[in-house]
């Protein structure tokens, strides 16, 4: 059948659109790891404990992991100036509560606010660029969003320890909230965009049912993980999490044949859409852990402080922020295979490195590592991210773009749990026979062990990741209604295989 040659210039309005929303996306995405070397000072000044004070870090990201899921529904509901608009207010109003917070309370609930705006945010981004990017730049593209991914987290902590190394930690926030509020008000004049295609219904039950599935997982992993204490325990939030969440699913599955479901499944029918979402959950694992476990090693058995820690990693995370970009490039020219084959070895290769980390291991060695493990995860979330969309019709945009934010939430807290947990479990089984130093580094290792054989997961994975873009993004158009059913890989048949 012939077709319209297919589109591959982005118009000077679209890129402005793009542009606006990743800066909005990179500063409300770094307040979610910014609290983490502050939480010392604010027990001081805040005059609260240790397990009153995580709730600052803790809130954040089940606030994450509670709203997400709502956003596909919300995209298509409203336009994208209404859904930015919300998004970066939320996040300006709770930045501004936080500054002004006169005691924990208010600033916890700041938090809360600022993690509403945040959930919106990334959903919306991707949404866009499969909206607006022609599929043959989209790899370009989605590089940069990887910006947002990769590297706003990891710079969260450096940005912190300067700050405080100086200032108030009034001013991590009073810093972030003049951009804010820069990006909101140009963002307010520039964007416009109506949703597409039928408007859903709002389905109560799922929304109630998404609270305790993906809160009462996501804060069951961080219990386990030891990031929180003075609570239930991780037991009973992951049973009723596990519960709440097969519950959610079979809602949702039902939707999907007689309404409109909150989160629409039918995305994982495309292979390479769950190809893409298990292999970024296995990423996110290893970036999450490293950023909890590399911190703790430098200071714990290395003596340096948060500045020293912050200002050591600063070059692992301005290597992936370069390098995002090109990486895009480079997929819309070779695909995703040579690229994310190379970046799973090199991540895995690092973390087995890291296992054999010592108490006198220079950190010059480390900081190389982690240069390179940054170098991996560049090319791992670029090309992945947009293998993994790019199949999707256009009507499941938005609910693949909320599936994958909410799963990411999910395997940050897991992958952190997860190795905090080895770590502390063997470093405690070692105390009898070890001296105290020899101990903490036999956690560390052995949490080390189990992110490297992640990253053999990942290499696998990676070996059958391919890019298959939607007819739909072929033929400016798809035939199928919003009832459709999904084909499980027809896109396969018509694109070269890559």
């Amino acid at each position: 059948m012939p077709s319209a040659p297919p589109k591959h210039e982005i118009s000077r309005e679209n890129r402005l659109v793009v542009t606006v929303l990743v800066i909005a996306a990179f500063v409300v995405i770094l307040n979610e790891t910014i609290m983490n070397v502050a939480l010392p000072r604010l027990m001081a000044e805040l005059n609260v404990d240790a397990s009153t004070v995580q709730w600052l870090a803790t809130a954040f990201m089940l606030t994450m992991s509670v709203v997400i899921p709502t956003t596909g529904f919300v995209l298509q509901r409203l336009t994208t100036r209404t859904v930015y608009l919300m998004a970066m207010g939320l996040f300006s109003a709770g930045t501004l509560l936080a500054a002004l917070a006169p005691g924990f309370g208010v600033l916890l609930l700041a938090r809360v606010v600022q993690a509403s705006g945040t959930a919106i945010m990334m959903p919306l981004l991707m949404t866009s660029v499969l909206t607006l990017i022609p599929v043959a730049r989209r790899g370009q593209v989605m590089g940069t969003v990887s910006i947002v991914i990769s590297v706003a987290p990891a710079v969260g902590p450096t940005l912190s320890g300067l700050i405080l190394q100086f200032l108030s930690w009034r001013f991590m926030f009073l810093t972030v909230l003049p951009i804010a509020v820069a990006a909101l008000v140009f963002g307010a004049s520039k964007l416009r965009g109506a949703p597409e295609g039928e408007k859903p219904r709002l389905d109560l039950l799922s929304v109630v049912l998404s609270v305790p599935a993906f809160g009462g997982v996501v804060y069951g992993l961080s219990q386990l993980g030891g990031e929180g204490s003075g609570g239930p325990g991780p037991v009973l939030p992951l049973v009723i999490g596990a519960v709440a969440l097969a519950a959610f699913v079979l809602r949702q599955l039902a939707l999907q044949r007689s309404g409109s479901p909150l989160l629409d499944l039918r995305a994982f029918a495309y292979p390479m859409y769950t190809v893409a979402t298990a292999l970024l959950m296995v990423g996110m694992m290893a970036l999450f852990g490293v950023v909890i476990l590399l911190p703790l090693y430098l200071q714990q058995l290395r003596g340096l402080d948060t500045l020293g820690t912050g200002l050591l990693l600063l070059p692992g995370g301005l290597v992936m922020g370069l390098l995002a970009p090109t990486v895009g490039k480079w997929f819309d020219r070779v695909g995703p295979l040579p690229l994310t084959l190379t970046g799973t070895s090199l991540i895995t290769a690092v973390l087995f490195a890291f296992s054999f980390l010592a108490p006198d291991t220079s950190v010059w060695l480390v900081l190389g590592l982690h240069v390179v493990l940054s170098l991996g995860l560049a090319l791992l979330f670029t090309p992945t991210f947009t293998s993994g969309l790019n199949p999707l019709p256009r009507r499941l945009y938005s609910h693949g773009s909320a599936i994958l934010s909410t799963l990411q939430q999910v395997a940050g807290a897991a992958g952190t749990a997860l190795l905090v947990a080895v770590m502390a479990s063997t470093a405690h089984s070692a105390v009898g026979t070890l001296p105290p130093a020899d101990a903490a580094m036999a956690g560390f290792r052995a949490a080390f062990l189990v992110a490297a054989t992640a990253g053999v997961a990942a290499v696998v994975l990676a070996a059958f990741l391919r890019n298959r873009p939607s007819l739909e993004d072929d033929h400016g158009s798809s035939a199928a209604g919003p009832d459709a059913v999904v084909p499980t890989q027809t896109p396969a048949e018509t694109t070269p295989r890559r």
